[in-house]
């Protein structure tokens, strides 16, 4: 698929007083570790440790305070924030004490949440339930007075549909009820979402931004480090190997293998966008509930050297999911939003920096991370329209 970077429109309009983040998984560990970062960080408990937005260079770019931000979600599960976040204490996810420090901010970010679905055996159509999703959008909106409101995919990763499907997936109902609601959106999961031609097409015509695909936070963040390095240095990679071990709702999640493989395409196209062609291996997932959130990848780097000695390079990442993807989502709501406020839409390429299967633009990490703060520099206080050439 061909993909633009975000076209410029002429509408303006006053900064947002507050803005709406809306995930779709809302009671997930993600969303439940952004909702308590938020709220961690605003009350001083914490520094903004992985919030590239918080560095001195997005200091110019008009971002929406995080203050400002006002949560809510779609979630077929039934467990209160507060009690999520206990849960993920003790898991050692989120520090002791926090909890009950933001328990008001918590219980109000639960207070919006709404079922999700569709559920097994729901008679209800597509068009139904993209109905029913989307007023859900529009009455957040309205009572919280939002100027605008950010769809977050946090969802569980989804087998690739088959393409004689009559029905849309899940995620992409979620996302066509953003598209009808207004809101910006961003896929930071694997799953379609919003990557059909009708839903792209009904995005571009409503003016929205929009941007995924799949969070990059760990091991493929660091392959888009290495894989530049061998380029760079002209070593030839004879093939990359890689595991994961996790556990948690992603573990079982992706014990499916449809599901795992639509996650490892994005893993492997970093390598096949950099190296040039994708090298012999693959990545295998293991399901290991006893490690929760928290999850180990290996990756075994086969290359030559100067008359073709043979060498090895191997890794061992090792992290919290949730605490990893946390602040990037945070990053990306304010980025989706204000882009939306500066009159952007279309899909952002130079937000390729915090995705495996980004919407365009370069695969290696310092590339994308110059296109992100470029991208930074154009979303100054005043938005100005391109100038027409005759």
């Amino acid at each position: 698929m061909t993909t633009t970077g975000p076209r410029t429109t002429t509408r303006s309009e006053p900064h947002a007083v507050r803005t709406g983040v809306w995930f779709v998984g809302a009671r997930g560990s993600v969303a439940t570790t952004a909702v308590a970062g938020c709220a961690a960080v605003t009350a001083g408990l914490h520094p903004p440790t992985g919030m590239v937005t918080e560095t001195p260079p997005f200091a110019g770019a008009a971002l929406p305070a995080l203050s400002s931000l006002v949560f809510g979600g779609h979630d077929t599960a039934s467990c209160p924030l507060p009690k999520r976040a206990e849960a993920l204490t003790a898991a050692g996810v989120l520090p002791y004490g926090l909890t009950a420090a933001i328990h008001t901010e918590l219980d109000a970010a639960d207070r919006e949440i709404r079922a999700g679905g569709p559920h097994p055996g729901d008679t209800r159509s597509d068009e139904e339930i993209i109905a029913s999703f989307a007023d859900d959008l529009t009455d957040f909106a309205r009572r919280t007075g939002v100027a605008r409101t950010v769809v977050v995919n946090l969802s569980s990763t989804e087998p690739t549909p088959a393409p004689d499907d009559p029905r849309l997936p899940a995620s992409s109902l979620y996302a066509a009820a953003a598209v009808r609601a207004g809101c910006p959106y961003v896929n930071f999961t694997p799953s379609t979402g919003l990557r059909t031609g009708p839903l792209m097409a009904a995005a571009e015509a409503r003016g929205l931004p929009h941007a995924g695909r799949d969070g990059k936070t760990g091991q493929t963040l660091l392959r888009s480090v290495l894989a530049p390095m061998f380029v760079q240095r002209a070593l030839s990679v004879r093939a990359w190997s890689g595991t994961n071990l996790l556990g948690g709702g992603d573990g079982a999640a992706l014990a499916d293998p449809a599901a795992a493989a639509a996650k490892n395409a994005g893993k492997e196209r970093v390598l096949a966008d950099t190296l040039g062609a994708a090298p012999e291996g693959e990545v295998h997932i293991d399901d290991v509930p006893a490690l929760g959130d928290w999850k180990t990848a290996w990756d075994h780097i086969a290359f030559d050297g100067f008359l073709g000695s043979r060498m090895i390079l191997q890794t061992i990442w090792q992290g919290c999911d949730s605490a990893l993807a946390a602040p990037l989502v945070l990053d990306l709501a304010r980025l989706v939003a204000r882009a939306h406020e500066a009159g952007l839409s279309g899909p952002l390429p130079e937000l390729g920096f915090y995705f495996k299967d980004p919407d365009g633009g370069p695969a290696a990490l310092a590339e994308q991370f110059e296109a992100l703060l470029s991208f930074a520099g154009r979303l100054g206080p005043v938005a100005q329209a391109p100038e027409e050439t005759g």
